[in-house]
């Protein structure tokens, strides 16, 4: 899995859901972290991210020569989105929540109705039910692929109340 993309959660053990509150993608040329404003501009950039990689000139006023934005380490709990998943169709919200063991993440779909999608069989009998989507709406506009969780940055006292 090529380490271009992250995304962060909070390190907060015990608490009932861990969101992710910070988007970045690494440079291709110089390996740094930059910080993406928000969940809609950071899927754009992932879900093209193999055929047109990030570089820190994307930024702008940015280049290499620039400290990154954000360092890798253990002070936050990092994953790592798969490259190339599909952006998040107009009206509708992806949320992917961490578990509060630190087992895995869950990631649904909020719908412009508020009926909230949790799996992929789900997508096609929504669409069904409102047809209104299906014009601009395909069930492979959907991922409900998971962010890997990086170990190393899992907190110590993970799942200890």
């Amino acid at each position: 899995m090529e380490k271009n993309t992250t995304q962060q959660s909070k390190r907060q053990p015990g608490s009932a859901t861990h969101s992710i509150e910070l988007w970045s993608v690494q440079c291709h040329e110089c390996f740094k972290w930059r910080l993406i404003p928000t969940q809609e501009e950071y899927e754009e950039i992932r879900s093209k991210i193999t055929q047109h990689p990030f570089v820190c000139t994307k930024k702008p006023g940015i280049s290499c020569e620039n400290p990154a934005d954000i360092e890798y380490d253990n002070s936050r709990t990092w994953v790592i989105d798969k490259p190339d998943l599909p952006k998040t169709p107009k009206g509708f919200k992806r949320k992917i929540v961490l578990r509060k063991d630190f087992s895995k993440m869950d990631c649904y779909y909020d719908t412009p109705t508020g009926k909230r999608l949790r799996s992929s069989t789900e997508v096609p009998k929504y669409l069904d039910e409102n047809p209104e989507y299906k014009k601009d709406v395909s069930v492979q506009d959907f991922s409900f692929s998971r962010p890997k969780i990086m170990e190393d940055t899992l907190p110590i006292n993970r799942g200890k109340e």
